[in-house]
């Protein structure tokens, strides 16, 4: 009875089921260390527990599971029983997608099998399907032969997806997910790098951003039983050209004239002290191989160390975090962070003349000393004496007209707000799409507005986003041949445009015989292709080196549904309820005085509206532009925020609102009565306006 008890209990402790995902797999490579705390009666597996979205390390590292406090865990147990999976649909799902606006929310092995990406790496984020992180391939490759995996060497097919990962480094580099999991697995981190090129740090920082697990230990080679045997066997053997030893070259004393001392350099060859006539005091010896790489370097040995483990500070990086559902990263933030670049001390000077500000931007990039991260000092013509609040004006008015120039040059087609790149020769050979790119970096970072221009095409080729979306003859404008060729209704019709054009598909590698109506999609899609992608290869690759200025680009392949209204589409025209929500109210501490000022305040918003119905001799764009200087809302936003303050009838304001553009604050005075207010408004931004004119 006593062994069947036995047998029981053992069954019953290998099939404990995780709190957090409910299985009773232990797959260290999958699920992570599977850890039972039995005086808790709490088993869990450690990736569930990393991802889990309500969840952070508050111990130090010997409490609870790593950190986590079992108070903690019991708490996201509780809280994940009343979430159901969005696959499963069962209870218990404690993991949620990191966007959001995405209310998806899963255990762990269901979001494994519906293909969620987990980055084991900073927040331990986790991002579904639609919100995961992507690759573009800026080099996409047409191969002859059929690529193979660089580490299973099976078959592969180059193109980008969740099961397909590509080297950001070489280029040539493709693997399958689950190879590139395994290999990181056993490889550990610090032997885990490209399998062609040898890169290890972006290679790392790549794989962990597109949910690759990069274990913090050794290798697993490292952890095998006896794995430095081989190193404790050191080289014993006299080889000089004539051995003096009675006893034999592999003779050796641990000390004195027999003693062999091994190549300070190689290690593998040695001598007797004896042979090679050393003195008792001579501790060094360099074999005949050696010695010519070795003159001058005798101290090589000594500035080669083995990397250290490193397991104890990985572990105490790891997942130190407040609880975060969701990513709460706007555009605007991120400009922000970008922009902490930039030196507020270190300027830059362009000087806009005749030709226009395009002309100025492209000579302050061709400078040898250009610095993206210095602040930019502009003058305009019309300028006789720099000031600050000058300098302020034109650092809003020169981004706006370089956007607005840019979009209309030879580098871009199509109709407005819809645009594509265009090939231009000239622009190829002077790298002008390089330039175009990082013109809107600095335009955005530096607080230009959004640019609202681009097609849903191009930002599909720059960004791989939608995922799902198909390039289309659409996207392509004005293309008379691929749309005859895509309304063609027979087969007759078919080749008759395929004919009128076919000097056009030879170049495109698209000229095909024509059999049946079937042949039409094919085509259309590599005429597509090839109009948008593949002739366009180098500008696009260029125009996404230069948009990585200040590392605007790989910010925004991170996040690339955020940033498309941005690029894509126009900003909203303003209206007064905008207005009244952009700007922050501060009101007295005084009573009596709030009191007037909630008055003056409704007096505020009446004349907003009134500035929207053409009740008045302002508009809302002029009192922006009083306010901030700027006539529209920046992509980053406004830093400081916008507000409204107010100033009573004893300051010695007077009664005529004040601008503080540097604050970005108008200064209202106290009014009794609405015709006041409006009259004292009205002709605070007409004065101004009327300024800027002259």
């Amino acid at each position: 009875i006593k062994p069947m008890k036995e047998r029981k209990n053992t069954k019953r402790m290998f099939s404990k089921l995780c709190e957090l995902c409910k299985l009773s797999d232990d797959c260290p490579s999958k699920y992570g260390e599977k850890i039972t705390l039995k005086h808790h009666n709490l088993t869990v597996h450690y990736f569930c527990l990393l991802m889990s979205s309500g969840v952070y390390q508050r111990g130090d590292e010997d409490e609870g599971i790593y950190g986590f406090l079992v108070e903690d865990i019991k708490r996201e147990i509780r809280r994940s029983s009343r979430l159901a999976c969005t696959v499963c649909k069962k209870k218990g799902a404690s993991v949620g997608c990191n966007i959001k606006s995405c209310r998806k929310v899963v255990h762990l092995p269901c979001g494994i099998q519906e293909q969620f990406i987990f980055q084991f790496t900073g927040q331990f984020p986790s991002f579904c399907r639609e919100h995961c992180p992507t690759q573009t391939n800026s080099q996409p490759s047409c191969p002859s032969t059929p690529l193979s995996c660089s580490i299973c060497l099976e078959f592969v097919e180059p193109v980008l997806s969740y099961t397909v990962l590509k080297c950001p480094c070489c280029h040539s580099s493709w693997f399958h997910r689950d190879c590139v999991q395994h290999q990181a697995y056993s490889a550990a981190l610090f032997f885990f790098r490209c399998t062609i090129c040898n890169n290890k740090d972006k290679f790392q920082q790549e794989m962990l951003r597109m949910g690759i697990h990069i274990p913090e230990r050794d290798a697993s080679w490292e952890l095998e039983e006896n794995a430095y045997g081989e190193l404790l066997q050191v080289y014993q053997r006299c080889d000089a050209l004539k051995c003096i030893s009675h006893k034999g070259r592999k003779y050796s004393t641990q000390e004195g004239k027999w003693e062999i001392l091994r190549c300070n350099f190689c290690g593998s060859n040695g001598t007797h002290r004896k042979c090679a006539s050393l003195k008792l005091f001579e501790t060094k010896w360099v074999c005949d191989v050696c010695r010519p790489a070795a003159n001058g370097n005798e101290n090589l040995c000594r500035n080669i160390k083995s990397p250290p483990s490193g397991t104890k500070e990985m572990r105490r990086l790891l997942k130190r975090r407040k609880s975060s559902l969701h990513s709460r990263n706007t555009p605007g933030e991120i400009l922000h962070t970008l922009a902490s670049q930039i030196s507020k001390h270190q300027f830059m000077s362009v000087v806009v003349r005749k030709d226009g500000v395009f002309k100025a931007a492209l000579e302050l990039l061709r400078q040898a000393d250009f610095d993206p991260h210095h602040s930019l000092k502009v003058t305009f013509p019309d300028d006789e004496e720099q000031t600050n609040d000058m300098n302020n004006g034109n650092l809003q008015r020169f981004p706006r007209l370089l956007i607005q120039d840019l979009q209309n040059s030879v580098l871009f087609e199509g109709p407005e707000n819809k645009k594509n790149l265009a090939l231009n020769s000239q622009a190829v050979q002077e790298d002008f799409y390089f330039d175009a790119g990082c013109i809107i970096a600095l335009s955005l970072i530096h607080g230009g507005p959004p640019l609202g221009f681009f097609s849903e095409a191009l930002y599909k080729c720059l960004f791989n986003f939608p995922r799902d979306s198909h390039l289309t003859v659409e996207d392509m404008g004005e293309s008379l041949c691929a749309a005859k060729i895509r309304d063609a209704q027979s087969v007759k019709d078919l080749k008759k445009a395929v004919s009128s054009a076919s000097d056009y598909l030879e170049v495109a590698g698209c000229l095909r015989q024509i059999n049946s109506l079937s042949d039409k999609q094919p085509l259309v899609k590599d005429i597509v292709n090839f109009h948008l992608v593949t002739r366009m290869q180098l500008p696009l690759k260029r125009f996404r080196d230069g948009l990585n200025t200040l590392g605007l680009f790989e910010h925004i392949q991170m996040f690339p549904e955020i940033f498309s209204d941005l690029f894509c589409y126009p900003p909203a025209k303003i209206s007064a309820h905008t207005m009244a929500n952009l700007f922050f109210v501060q009101f007295s501490d005084n009573e009596e005085k709030k009191k007037k000022e909630i008055i003056t305040e409704g007096f505020w918003r009446q004349y907003l509206h009134d500035c929207e119905e053409g009740r008045c001799a302002t508009s809302l764009e002029d009192i922006l532009i009083f306010a901030t200087s700027k006539d529209i809302v920046p992509a980053m936003g406004f830093n400081p925020n916008p507000s409204v303050s107010f100033v009573h009838s004893l300051s010695s304001v007077g009664t005529v609102p004040e601008r503080q553009p540097c604050y970005n604050k108008i200064v209202l005075p106290v009014a009794t009565t609405y015709e006041i207010f409006k009259k004292h408004l009205e002709y605070a931004v007409c004065q101004y306006t009327l300024m800027q004119t002259i």
